[in-house]
């Protein structure tokens, strides 16, 4: 992928890269066109959501095909980058420099997101966070710039998104409506795949014990109390992963030499992808973290914005804290 680091990339990477050719663009774009016009037009609505995952069996073939393989195995990088999408700079509105900015009317980039979303799995969100919208803007804040969050510009520390919460989301999807203005800001990913392989045995064994906590930021008031948590969890061999390195603590001094290590190894393994307008990156969040680099906001309607998904696997996890059975986890 010309838009990621080439030194991790492995072959295995061709097969969750898709570039969509002209037509295809247009296909998406002609079913995103038709979901942005559909009934109140509002994306949280859930008749809305609902005609919405009816039309996902209208996607591109290719598309289907390469989202469906990621979902079952997304290989060592956990990333699947999907580029050429129906999203481009004329046409749309100033980059939004609100705090909690999020989409409510449905846009055909908004509907683009949703559409592909709601084929890997279940969109999902949290009430707590951006008061539970299904698409969110990730977009820099004037007087946050140095905040660790999605509202900042400085370097965001490598994380799992929402590693406190039980329900975590499965898979993060970020479409690109605009990169900085120079074109670099990038999202910095790493996979516990690779970094596993770098961690001698003893301190695997450190890691896959309940000798962490990881904290809640205050918007979550209902989030659980902090319990202590091991880091990798599964297989030996092919861990998940949960940890967010501003928020996880080590509850003792072996664990946190092992959580040092740890770190350094997602590090060394690491990749900057830099996505473009048109270009949307699913993360497998149960085995890759992100983070941020750092890039410099002008504040002049033409800054840095993604539109965020989170997705569920299993539409019935989580069910009992969703409202009437929604996708908003309570």
């Amino acid at each position: 992928m010309d838009t990621m680091n080439q030194g991790t990339l492995v072959p295995e990477r061709a097969l969750l890269d898709l570039t969509l050719t002209g037509a295809e663009r247009d296909e998406l774009g002609q079913v995103a066109a038709l979901l942005a016009d559909a009934g109140r037009r509002l994306v949280d609505d859930r008749e809305w959501l609902a005609q919405a995952r009816e039309l996902t069996s209208r996607l591109p073939l290719r598309l289907r095909e390469v989202v469906r393989r990621f979902r079952h195995d997304p290989g060592d990088d956990a990333v699947m980058a999907l580029r050429n999408l129906p999203v481009g700079d004329p046409g749309l509105p100033a980059t939004p420099t609100v705090a909690e900015s999020v989409e409510r009317t449905a846009t055909v980039p908004a509907a683009v997101a949703v559409l592909i979303s709601l084929y890997l799995g279940e969109v999902v969100a949290y009430r707590d966070e951006k008061s539970g919208a299904l698409v969110q803007n990730v977009v820099p804040v004037p007087g946050r710039e140095e905040s660790q969050s999605n509202a900042g510009s400085i370097p965001l520390e490598l994380h799992v998104e929402n590693a406190f919460h039980a329900h975590r989301p499965d898979f993060v999807g970020l479409l690109c409506l605009r990169n900085d203005h120079s074109g670099t800001a990038g999202t910095l990913v790493s996979s516990v795949r690779r970094a596993v392989r770098l961690l001698p045995d003893d301190v695997r064994d450190v890691l896959f014990q309940p000798r962490f906590v990881t904290e809640a930021p205050p918007s979550f008031r209902s989030a659980n109390s902090v319990e202590g948590h091991p880091v990798l969890e599964g297989m030996p061999d092919d861990p998940n992963v949960r940890v967010d390195f501003n928020a996880t603590s080590p509850l003792d001094d072996t664990a946190k030499a092992a959580l040092e290590l740890l770190r350094t190894a997602f590090l060394d393994v690491s990749a900057s992808l830099v996505l473009q307008p048109g270009e949307m990156a699913f993360l497998d969040n149960r085995i890759a973290i992100h983070g941020r680099t750092a890039f410099t906001p002008r504040y002049d309607g033409r800054d840095r914005w993604l539109h965020r998904t989170f997705v569920h696997l299993d539409n019935r996890r989580g069910l009992a804290q969703r409202a009437d059975g929604g996708p908003v986890i309570s």
